[in-house]
C-alpha cells in the first residue's frame, strides 16, 4: 500500500500519514491501539479487522438535517466547474484520506461515485468513467473495493420502492442502475455486493400486496446474482437488515427475518448478512445478539461498524466509542471464523458541528481503535477459554446419552415423556451470569 495518495491537489494538506503511538500518547492524530502489523493469533491486526471507509458519509455527506442548511462545504466540491469533475475531485480526496488512515478498503454506492445523468445511458456512462478513475487510484495506492451497492432509495422514483415497487418500469430502472452497479464493482475487483432495501417494505398494508412485493423482492435478487455470476463474479452478495426508516416496516427487518426470507425463496446460497450496529438497535435488538444470529444460521458475512443514539429512535449513524460493544462484537466475529470477504466498513458520520478536515480522522481513528481494543479482548476471551468452558459444560447434559439421542431425532414424544417421569432436582443450576460479566471486565481491563 502506498504511503500516501495526492492528486493534483491536496485537500487534508496539514495531516500525514496515521502514526500508530501506543496507549500513552496525547496526539489526537494517532493511533493508540491499533497497531496495523501487530499479530493477534498469528494474524495480523489488520487482516483481522479490514477496515473500510464508506464513501457516502466520509465524502458526501455535508452535514445538513431536516432542520438545517449543509454545514461542510467540501473543497472538492467548491472549486468544480462540473459535476463530473466534483466527482474526479472527491475521488482523489477520499484515496488522499484512504492513504493517509491507513484503511485498505473502501465501499461505494454507484451515485457516491458518479453523478447520476439525464438518462440511465448518461448515468451508465458516468459511472464507467469514475470506475476507470477509481481503478487506476486503487493500482497506485493497493487499496482495494470492498463493497459496491446501487442506491436505489434517494431519488423520487423509488419512493414507493424499486425491486417492491407497484410499477414495472420503476422496477426495470432500478435493475438497469443495479447492472451498472454490478459491472462496475467487478471492474474494480470487489470482494462483495450489498443490497440495502432502504424503500424496500411498506409505509401502509392499505395500500400493498405485501405477498406480491417480497415475491419481486426475490426474484429480482435472482436475476442480480445469475447475471454477476456470469460476469465471473465470485464473490458474496449481502442484504442489510433494518427495520425501519425510512418505511414504516422494512421487509429486512433483522437477521431473522432476513434469514427465513432467504431460506424460503432459496437465496440462502450466494447471500450473506452484511449487519449494521446501528440498525441492530433500531430492531430492538443488540450488535452482539445480531452477529451471534448470523453466525448460529451460517449467514454472517460482513458488518457496517458505528453506534446509535439509544435516547433516540432513529439512525445517527455514529462513530464506534464503546469497548464493551465492540469486545462482544469481535468475539462473535472471531468465534464465527472472522471476515472473509466481509470486512468492518465505517458507515458513520461526524456531527454536524465537527467542521474541521481533522475531525474525519480523528473520528475514524476513535473508531479503529475502539475495534482494535475489541478485538484484543476478544481474543483473550477465546484463549482463556472460560465463557466457552462453561457454555460446554452448561449443555453437557445433551453430549451423551440420551441428551444426545434426543440432538440426533432419535427419541419420540413418548420417550422424552417417559425419561421426564418424575420431576427430581433438575433445572435449579446457576446460570452464573454476573460471574461472566465479571470475567469480560476483567478482560476489558487488562490493556
Amino acid at each position: 500500500m502506498a504511503d500516501y495518495f495526492v492528486g493534483q491537489r491536496e485537500y487534508f494538506p496539514n495531516i500525514g500519514k496515521i502514526p500508530y503511538e501506543g496507549s500513552k500518547s496525547d496526539n489526537p492524530l494517532a493511533f493508540k491501539y491499533y497497531d496495523a502489523e501487530k499479530k493477534i493469533g498469528g494474524k495480523k491486526m489488520k487482516d483481522h479487522l479490514r477496515f473500510a471507509i464508506a464513501y457516502w458519509h466520509s465524502f458526501c455527506a455535508d452535514g445538513s438535517d431536516p432542520f438545517g442548511a449543509p454545514t461542510h462545504p467540501h473543497p472538492w466540491i467548491i472549486d468544480a466547474k462540473t459535476p463530473m469533475e466534483a466527482a474526479e475531485h472527491k475521488l482523489d480526496a477520499a484515496f488522499e484520506f484512504f492513504t493517509k488512515l491507513g484503511a485498505e478498503y473502501y465501499c461505494f454506492h454507484d451515485r457516491d461515485l458518479a453523478p447520476e445523468g439525464t438518462s440511465p445511458a448518461e448515468s451508465e456512462k458516468n459511472l464507467q468513467i469514475l470506475t476507470a478513475k477509481a481503478r487506476e487510484r486503487q493500482q497506485a495506492t493497493g487499496v482495494k473495493l470492498l463493497w459496491g451497492t446501487a442506491n436505489l432509495f434517494s431519488h423520487p422514483r423509488f419512493m414507493n420502492g424499486a425491486a417492491t415497487n407497484p410499477e414495472f418500469k420503476v422496477l426495470a430502472l432500478a435493475a438497469n442502475q443495479v447492472k451498472a452497479a454490478l459491472d462496475a464493482t467487478i471492474a474494480l475487483g470487489g470482494e462483495g455486493y450489498t443490497f440495502w432495501g432502504g424503500r424496500e417494505g411498506y409505509m401502509s398494508l392499505l395500500n400493498t400486496d405485501l405477498k406480491r412485493e417480497k415475491d419481486h423482492l426475490a426474484v429480482f435478487l435472482g436475476t442480480a446474482r445469475d447475471y454477476a455470476r456470469k460476469q465471473g463474479f465470485k464473490g458474496i452478495f449481502y442484504i442489510e437488515p433494518k427495520p425501519m426508516e425510512p418505511t414504516k416496516h422494512q421487509y429486512d427487518y433483522d437477521v431473522e427475518t432476513v434469514a427465513g426470507f432467504l431460506r424460503y425463496y432459496g437465496l440462502d446460497k450466494d447471500f450473506r448478512l452484511n449487519i449494521e450496529a446501528n440498525h441492530a438497535e433500531l430492531a430492538g435488538h443488540d450488535f452482539y445478539h445480531e452477529l451471534e444470529t448470523a453466525a448460529a444460521m451460517g449467514l454472517f458475512g460482513s458488518v457496517d461498524a458505528n453506534r446509535g443514539e439509544p435516547r433516540n429512535g432513529w439512525d445517527t449513524d455514529q462513530f464506534p466509542s464503546s469497548y464493551y460493544e465492540t469486545s462482544l462484537a469481535m468475539y462473535a466475529i472471531l468465534r464465527a471464523g472472522g471476515f472473509t470477504t466481509g470486512g468492518l466498513n465505517f458507515v458513520a458520520k461526524i456531527r454536524r458541528n465537527s467542521v474541521e478536515s481533522a475531525d474525519l480522522f480523528e473520528a475514524h481513528i476513535g473508531g479503529m481503535d475502539t475495534f482494535a481494543v475489541g478485538l484484543e479482548v476478544a481474543h483473550r476471551l477465546i484463549s482463556g477459554g472460560k465463557l466457552s468452558g462453561f457454555i460446554k459444560n452448561r449443555y453437557a447434559s445433551f453430549d451423551s446419552g440420551d441428551g444426545a439421542k434426543f440432538e440426533q431425532g432419535q427419541l419420540s414424544l413418548e420417550d422424552l415423556a417417559r425419561i421426564g417421569s418424575d420431576y427430581g432436582a433438575w433445572g435449579i443450576t446457576s446460570g452464573k451470569q454476573e460471574r461472566l460479566e465479571n470475567i469480560l471486565n476483567q478482560y476489558l481491563l487488562e490493556l
